[in-house]
């Protein structure tokens, strides 16, 4: 054994990653897809400052009408019920500005990774300043923040869409600049993700989980006259089914698309998409419907509430 005669650093770190280390030193957190098996989430239960937004004054706040708060927390507890029916644990963002009723939409300030969260930048004013109270829970819950949007970045989460372990749809437009996206592809690539498919979020939508979404380890469900054919190419080269989400009521104004997976092949959508439900049940997809009219006047829905803070990996 050698053997030091002078002083110096007799201290060598050990050689493990910080994955290695990650449930042990952190907890188990983890998402590296759409739809494995959800063990965790995070939600903001529309608070007081929903109760802000008033029939004068909706559109500063990007809705379409201003909601009953009850009716809005009730629609929201209903899904907290069903995740917790399925085994999935609920956690809050207790704490919020009262001045953004946005917040209830999670989803946007937050990306889940195999190795922890990215803390995203919302793109529009009337949002910025919600990130911080997203970092306050995960804080608390022990999640590792691995990244924060920073300098001129833009980036909301819902404009990033785990396909597998190394695969990502990563979106840029009204919500998320070139800026902020690269700032995600970087972090992603840090841990392990290769392939990017680039997805240029159409002119009046802000996010993917309008036009797209992943129902099953190989079946996505989209509205096929907005999303790029090299998004879709790519999936079908990876042998994805293609479910076309094709009734544009369905998908624009009771937001069909804007689901979550339980598990592999098990959703729980909207209510009122009776088309896109039934197409989605041809594919073998189980299909679990859920009230969100109030939730929807603020232009988001179940995926948009819902930031996932633990999924199995899909070989589990």
């Amino acid at each position: 054994m050698a053997k030091f005669h002078v002083q110096g650093e007799r201290w060598f770190p050990p050689e493990n990653s910080f994955f290695d280390e990650k449930k042990e030193l952190w907890g188990d957190w983890y998402c590296d897809s759409e739809v494995g098996r959800l063990r965790s989430v995070l939600l903001r239960r529309p608070g007081s400052e929903i109760e802000i937004v008033t029939n004068e004054n909706y559109q500063d706040f990007r809705w379409k009408a201003s909601m009953n708060p009850e009716n809005a927390r009730k629609e929201q507890d209903a899904l907290a019920q069903i995740y917790r029916d399925n085994g999935i644990e609920v956690h809050y963002a207790e704490e919020m500005r009262n001045d953004r009723p946005n917040a209830l939409y999670m989803r946007d300030l937050v990306i889940m990774t195999p190795e922890g969260a990215i803390v995203c930048r919302p793109g529009i004013k009337a949002r910025r300043g919600e990130e911080r109270y997203a970092a306050t829970a995960l804080s608390r819950l022990g999640v590792p923040i691995i990244k924060t949007i920073n300098g001129d970045g833009i980036f909301d989460g819902a404009c990033l869409m785990w396909v597998d372990r190394h695969t990502v749809i990563i979106g840029t437009g009204a919500r998320a600049n070139e800026s902020g996206a690269k700032q995600v592809e970087s972090e992603l690539r840090n841990i392990g993700v290769t392939d990017f498919i680039h997805f240029p979020i159409p002119y009046g939508h802000a996010h993917i989980d309008g036009l797209l979404n992943i129902a099953d380890k190989k079946t996505a469900v989209l509205f096929p006259w907005q999303v790029p054919y090299d998004v879709v190419k790519a999936l079908l080269d990876r042998d994805f089914t293609i479910v076309e989400a094709t009734n544009i009521e369905e998908v624009k104004s009771n937001f069909s698309v804007n689901f979550v997976a339980l598990e592999p092949g098990k959703v729980v959508i909207p209510t009122g998409s009776p088309e896109t439900k039934a197409k989605m049940e041809e594919a073998g997809i189980k299909v679990i419907e859920v009230k969100m009219d109030e939730i929807m006047k603020g232009w988001g829905a179940i995926h948009c509430m819902t930031a996932p803070l633990k999924r199995n990996p899909l070989s589990i």
